[in-house]
């Protein structure tokens, strides 16, 4: 079948444009016609995408200070200060924007500024983006415009506390852990992300100061969640890839391990790619290299009327929190079947 839309990638040659690119070299709806980046221009895809040789006659091309012929959509794999000029170089075109970065995703520009360091340029745009959470805004996809695709951590956090929001028990202190694997730090190898320092190792960072914090509270805050203060810790770890989070919640009305199953069954009833496995808790090797993110809900004894609730997740980062995300919400904006070129059981072990 012909392609009925075009789509290009800003950000090309870096681990989430890695894999946005191979999503849509095989989707049957959509059809690549441009990988931009800052590296290897003038190449075929293969030079810094081993996988991808053969697969097109595309080569990557510098990213364009104005496009004047810009895709149907346009994924922006980019630092969150030059997706900013990105946007606002294409205002005025009709082309769909799917930001990967934390440019657009939070509303408040006070907010912003306190955990981005900076002021935001276009704070009048931040209302035109539609938070890309499909378990929670899958209405609002639909047909839209802008997009900013969620964090990876607050992509498997929120799932994971989405059910207790949504059965009205979600509020205060929730304290969370959530490991990642190196490939959320992204291609450019830093001091504290390369291999030899990664390798074999477990290291905290950014305790209760990271910038996906503040969208996490902000999503469970509309969907039920009431006065949430998320205590944050991210841990790296020597994965490639993926992410396992466990959140702990207070609860001042004990349940039952049934009504917790029911509450998650509930929460994702009609969500293509989010489960709750059976017989065991969620792992990254259950979901690495898909789309698919998993989520249980642990009830703890009750000690003096209060029970505490274990909420463990997990998906891939690059997937399911990054690049097969985005390519679900674009699946959305087009009115396409969600599941598009993203339907598969990813690999195991």
């Amino acid at each position: 079948m012909t392609a009925q839309f075009s789509a290009g990638v800003y950000g090309a040659t870096g681990y989430i444009g890695a894999e946005l690119l191979r999503r849509l070299l095989v989707h049957p709806h959509v059809r690549l016609t441009r990988a931009c980046a800052d590296d290897h221009l003038g190449l075929g895809l293969g030079a810094a995408q081993p996988h991808l040789e053969g697969w097109s006659d595309l080569t990557y091309e510098p990213i364009p200070e104005r496009d004047d012929n810009p895709p149907d959509v346009l994924f922006l794999a980019l630092p969150h200060h030059v997706s900013w000029r990105v946007v606002e170089s294409l205002a005025r075109e009709k082309t769909r924007i799917i930001d990967c970065s934390g440019a657009f995703r939070l509303r408040d520009p006070v907010v912003y500024q306190e955990h981005y360091g900076q002021a935001h340029p276009h704070p009048e745009l931040l209302k035109q983006f539609v938070y890309g959470l499909p378990e929670v805004h899958r209405t609002e996809l639909e047909g839209a415009r802008y997009v900013a695709s969620p964090g990876c951590f607050a992509t498997c956090i929120e799932l994971g506390l989405l059910p207790l929001a949504k059965a009205g028990v979600l509020s205060g202190a929730v304290s969370t852990v959530a490991i990642t694997g190196s490939s959320g730090a992204g291609s450019v190898a830093l001091a504290t992300t390369h291999h030899p320092s990664r390798a074999g190792n477990l290291r905290v960072y950014k305790p209760l100061s990271h910038p996906h914090a503040p969208e996490i509270e902000a999503l469970l805050s509309t969907v039920g969640a009431r006065d949430l203060q998320l205590d944050f810790v991210p841990v790296a770890s020597p994965l490639v890839r993926g992410i396992l989070a466990t959140s702990l919640v207070r609860l001042s009305t004990p349940v039952t391990q049934t009504q917790l199953d029911a509450w998650v069954d509930a929460c994702f009833v009609g969500s293509r790619f989010t489960r709750r496995p059976k017989g065991r808790l969620p792992e990254v090797v259950a979901v690495a290299g898909s789309n698919f993110a998993e989520v249980s809900l642990v009830a703890g004894p009750v000690v003096n009327g209060r029970q505490t609730v274990t909420c463990v997740s997990a998906l891939d980062n690059l997937m399911k929190g990054g690049a097969g995300q985005a390519i679900q919400n674009m699946n959305f904006m087009l009115g396409l079947d969600e599941t598009l070129g993203l339907w598969d059981p990813g690999g195991y072990p």
